[in-house]
């Protein structure tokens, strides 16, 4: 698996495999899907992105993470965001990104990075876990676009703590 920044032209590719997640419904926040000129305003050259990488595997992309300001985060914290292809599934996408995310963030001199993770997200709680994110606080029964509650948690990774991640399985 290769791992390298993302540029504007990943952008069509990147939004389909982010669309495909956001139709099958419950992983993440998002709910509508993002054409690929959202997606590049959102995760790789607008306002509030700070670095995306993304992980190619047998020509194709195969996930992506970033780091960003949306949402006016306290200074020194950015908020990550991590999607995989999920078919075909490759195995490793999330664990291969990070080292990636965490140097990024290590340069970008950011203190804490920030993950909200919906409660009913298992395999993606499981992940930032596994990477050495810790939770901090739960926000209660944040409303889906269809009224459905759901909880958020909300877990951070110190910068420039030592961590010791799990392997992979």
């Amino acid at each position: 698996m290769h791992i390298r920044k993302a540029v504007s032209s990943d952008a069509e590719e990147l939004s389909a495999l982010l669309n495909e997640i956001i139709r099958a419904g419950g992983s993440t926040a998002l709910e509508t899907p993002l054409s690929a000129a959202e997606f590049a305003d959102w995760f790789i050259d607008g306002e509030f992105p700070l670095v995306c990488h993304v992980a190619e595997h047998d020509q194709s992309l195969v996930g992506f993470q970033s780091l960003s300001l949306y949402g006016d985060p306290p200074k020194g914290v950015a908020d990550i965001a991590t999607f995989a292809r999920m078919k075909p599934k490759t195995a490793g996408v999330g664990s291969a990104l990070f080292p990636a995310t965490r140097a990024a963030a290590k340069e970008l001199g950011l203190e804490f990075i920030n993950a909200t993770i919906r409660a009913d997200n298992v395999s993606g709680l499981g992940y930032y876990a596994k990477m050495g994110f810790e939770t901090y606080d739960r926000l209660l029964q944040v409303p889906l676009e269809d009224g459905t509650p759901v909880d958020r948690i909300k877990k951070r990774f110190s910068v420039g703590a030592r961590h010791h991640t799990t392997p992979d399985a």
